[in-house]
């Protein structure tokens, strides 16, 4: 996994920081981890800190001054990354959600089979989500058949948020204008590679609920969602 870096998003993720940052490095010497901390009050960027010790060389920080969004986080280290010249960029969440085993899936399906984005898939061989209550299972699911259904994207997991970008994907879309910084962030990301007509392939992952630490969902993450698909389609049948 030469030239691939993780980007992990954290906001009081203490709990968490050590072992997920252990178990990525446990998938492969060569990958690379930044956190982009935004500044949490539980010193999750000083265990980080404490962590590029063990780690030189391949474990970054990046520490903003508040807390200004999942979208931000990341389009601050998609910057950082094609700065630094990776060739495979990820992202992942803190709190072991997703599986760092299947990073190598995603890795594989951009670098043996040609994806300029692969997704670690929900949805793509029925319902693979653990512990989650039925109603977010349901509210999750129908999100995604609905931003299916607006954007004719043949995504069956559009609110994906384990995938792995090729930089060519990064470079060419502009970073700068995109305009959702929540649960809508990562429908915008996977639309505006599909308008460009990048090859998108899923890989299906079992998704785990968190069990340590708070999640940072909230109702305004989701209306923005919801709103926000309706407002990127009508844009770009304009643009055409």
């Amino acid at each position: 996994m030469k030239d691939s870096v993780v980007i992990i998003p954290t906001y009081n993720e203490i709990e968490n920081i050590e072992a997920i940052v252990k178990a990525v490095f446990a998938q492969s010497d060569a990958l690379h981890i930044l956190v982009v901390d935004d500044n949490s009050p539980d010193f999750t960027s000083a265990k980080v800190k404490e962590l590029q010790n063990e780690f030189s060389n391949r474990l970054f920080l990046e520490v903003r001054q508040e807390k200004s969004g999942l979208g931000t986080a990341y389009i601050h280290g998609f910057k950082w990354a094609i700065e630094k010249k990776y060739e495979y960029i990820f992202e992942m969440d803190a709190d072991f959600s997703h599986n760092p085993t299947d990073l190598i899936k995603l890795y594989n399906a951009c670098k043996l089979e040609g994806a300029s984005l692969s997704i670690g898939s929900r949805y793509k061989t029925g319902v693979n989500v653990v512990n989650w209550p039925m109603n977010r299972v349901l509210m999750s699911y129908l999100a995604s058949k609905y931003v299916r259904l607006i954007t004719g994207m043949q995504i069956h997991d559009t609110t994906a948020g384990f995938v792995c970008y090729k930089r060519e994907v990064l470079e060419t879309i502009d970073l700068n204008t995109i305009k959702f910084i929540g649960y809508a962030f990562q429908i915008e990301m996977k639309f505006k590679a599909y308008l460009k007509g990048f090859k998108i392939i899923e890989v299906p992952v079992i998704f785990t609920d968190r069990t340590k630490g708070v999640s940072k969902l909230s109702g305004g993450i989701i209306s923005e969602a919801i709103f926000g698909v309706i407002t990127m389609k009508l844009k770009s049948l304009f643009k055409k």
